[in-house]
């Protein structure tokens, strides 16, 4: 039921096609949608709840496929939808519906939350998808909401953290705070949390540099997982490019996302957003109507060859067709929105692949990466992709151009094997301490092109990698079908937990080590948040609709022997300089030897032992003193040292891994092991 009060009335002297979304100006909001195949578009003004709709005002220009309007009086706060007009012909890819209510791919807030019912579909369920459904969703839908952009950010500027110097943190705004009993328990959960000084002191004394969220855009609970009491819990199912995920807003206002990023930037850490443009909410053609289907169906997603199916290249059920300019206008619209509204620092693109592709596969020069690369704003940021998607020749690591950085899973694999002792390894670890030069060493790229790490959000965390040889995923409810089984992992001699004290002693020693190589090797390092404490998912390396205590960090089951080693380490990083822009071998880079452990250089005969699990890699950088890496995957052992005053830095076979004591001659090693030294004046 709608009100029957006289409805606002559009000024068209005031009108603009230029700004995309719901813009308050003055005294009033400008509306403006594109559709390039709609007849008509309806503006839906809703109370402020947004349960009743008050009036549908058909928006009265259009140019260019843009439809707008400017309606004096509507201020921040009001809610709004639409309703798009146009053929219902899926055979020819057209999916308009006015009978459902959609959200402004431009929303910056929403109110409400999906409710799921067959009404929010554009056919009608039980019958094929040409079919047409005639009911009202709008009482299922979440609505967008004017918002007003100001904001005091007293003098909050970007921190540009130097990519050598760079520790990026893979968190969850969520799972970070809700079992840390430092948070007010009423602000856990919530970006009001994450922002609590708690959390930032530990990531501090951790030397991180750079907190990377996993998707905070708007996001749908997925009906299958909601009636199987599951939820989406990493995010990876887009509503929003533009608004923040409503259920980490207290207040359920935007300013909460900016007062967290203030907080962060004041105390030196970085705020980059992992997001997901390559699909969205809206499955395949078989899915529901939301936002970009029922808007313009052909125009913001790919479709096959016969038009009426989905494109699919992200194993989601759509691909977002960043190809059409005004598709790819609404994505890089979000992300200057991000950077210069809300004050982010970068991003990391999921299945970043699917970006890349145009109509002969994946281009490294398409449309969207090109586009990035000229924009003043963007290609100052971080920007790392995750170089795969699940299409043909979808697997791209090392395939981008300069200033992307990609995840190295080539680097999580190799140092899993070689310190889960796998004979042969010695060679594979050695490329990626050097910073993977074979994926990355081209195209005028530097050395911090890898992003280097063990363990992610998707797969074991480091603790599960030491603990499990099975994914134990039995609480997904998919009957353990689900998840990777290429884990590369060892329990060291039990499945999961154990109160045996030398197998808890091998798995810190060899957790330790792990974590060394991520920091200490060239590149930049990424932690999963938990690893520097030995969290743990029970098994799970899929737990993406376990919003619990599976997924949650366990605070109070900290190792602090693991915590110690981290903040020696990322010290270590940073005072040492042992981080370059340039690979060895360059012009300004470091110059690099591998050492055997008898003292003098590897040879073809080393290279070729399938069993040593032992070497040094001695850094001589153009400035400053040498650096020496020795990385022990065997049993305790020793490594004759080159000649000159050495220094023993990091240990990670001792109790305190930091330590600052001469040494020369023949240095004893534990076993699973990393030290570090440097050469003193």
């Amino acid at each position: 039921m709608r009100d029957q009060s006289a409805p606002p009335i559009f000024d068209a002297s005031q009108a603009r096609s230029d700004i995309l979304g719901a813009e308050y100006l003055s005294d009033g909001t400008n509306f403006a949608l594109f559709s390039d195949h709609a007849t008509a578009v309806e503006l839906c003004l809703f109370s402020e709840d947004g349960q009743t709709e008050l009036h549908r005002l058909p928006l009265p220009e259009m140019e260019g496929g843009i439809w707008f309007g400017y309606l004096p009086g509507i201020r921040p706060g009001q809610v709004y939808g639409y309703r798009v007009h146009g053929p219902y012909s899926p055979e020819e890819g057209h999916r308009f519906n006015p009978n459902k209510l959609l959200l402004d791919p431009y929303a910056r807030e929403l109110r409400g939350q999906i409710i799921w019912d067959d009404a929010l579909h554009g056919y009608t369920i039980g019958e094929d998808d040409l079919s047409f459904d005639d009911r009202d969703s709008a009482p299922f839908m979440p609505k967008a909401v004017v918002v007003d952009a100001n904001f005091d950010w007293d003098s909050d500027r970007a921190l540009r953290t130097p990519w050598p110097q760079t520790v990026i943190y893979e968190g969850h705004v969520k799972g970070l705070t809700m079992q840390m009993k430092d948070v007010p328990e009423e602000l856990r959960g919530s970006f009001k949390g994450l922002a609590q000084p708690a959390l930032i002191d530990h990531l501090q004394r951790m030397g991180v540099t750079t907190l990377e969220l996993l998707p905070i855009h708007a996001f749908a609970n997925d009906r299958y997982l909601v009636e199987k009491d599951l939820s989406n819990y990493w995010g990876y199912s887009t509503l929003s490019f533009f608004a923040p995920h409503a259920p980490y807003l207290k207040t359920g206002q935007i300013r909460e996302v900016k007062e967290a990023i203030r907080a962060f930037h004041k105390a030196g850490i970085e705020v980059i957003l992992d997001v997901v443009y390559n699909h969205t909410c809206e499955g395949s053609e078989l899915g529901q109507t939301l936002s970009f289907r029922g808007i313009d169906n052909a125009s913001y997603y790919l479709l096959a060859d016969d038009r009426r199916h989905s494109f699919d290249t992200t194993g989601t059920g759509n691909t977002l067709n960043v190809a059409h300019p005004m598709v790819l206008r609404m994505v890089m619209d979000s992300l200057r929105y991000w950077v210069q509204v809300m004050h982010v620092d970068g991003f990391r693109f999921d299945l970043a692949s699917t970006l890349g592709r145009e109509a002969s596969g994946f281009e490294r020069d398409g449309a969207f990466f090109n586009a990035i690369r000229q924009d003043p704003v963007l290609s100052g940021v971080k920007l790392i992709a995750e170089p795969w998607d699940i299409g043909e020749g979808g697997y791209q690591v090392g395939g981008y151009r300069w200033p992307f950085r990609e995840w190295n899973d080539k680097f999580r694999d190799d140092t899993r094997a070689f310190w889960r002792r796998d004979p042969g390894m010695l060679g594979a670890v050695c490329e990626r301490f050097s910073g993977s030069p074979v994926q990355f060493d081209h195209s005028h790229r530097p050395a911090t092109s890898s992003v280097n790490f063990v363990a992610a959000h998707d797969g074991y965390t480091l603790w599960d990698t030491v603990s499990y040889v099975e994914k134990h995923n039995d609480a997904n409810g998919e009957d353990g079908r689900d998840g990777h089984d290429h884990n590369l992992s060892d329990n060291l001699g039990a499945e999961g937990p154990s109160d045996d004290p030398g197998i808890e002693a091998a798995r810190i020693r060899r957790a330790r080590a792990m974590l060394a190589t991520v920091l200490l090797s060239q590149g930049v390092p990424m932690i999963l948040a938990g690893d520097e404490m030995g969290n743990s998912q029970d098994g799970n390396n899929n737990a993406y609709c376990q919003d619990n205590p599976i997924s949650w960090l366990d605070w109070d089951a900290a190792r602090p022997e693991l915590m110690e080693a981290v903040a020696a380490l990322s010290a270590f990083r940073k005072d040492s300089g042992l981080a370059h822009t340039r690979f060895s071998g360059k012009e300004g880079g470091p110059a690099v030897e591998w050492l055997h452990p008898r003292g003098d250089h590897m040879g073809d005969a080393d290279w070729s032992d399938a069993d040593l699990r032992l070497t040094g890699m001695r850094l001589q950088p153009a400035f400053g003193p040498a650096s020496l890496i020795i990385a022990n995957a065997g049993d305790d052992g020793e490594f004759a040292l080159p000649p000159g005053n050495w220094r023993l830095r990091i240990d990670t076979a001792r109790d305190s891994v930091a330590c600052d004591e001469p040494v020369s001659g023949v240095l004893p090693l534990g076993w699973q092991s990393v030290v570090a030294l440097t050469l003193a004046d």
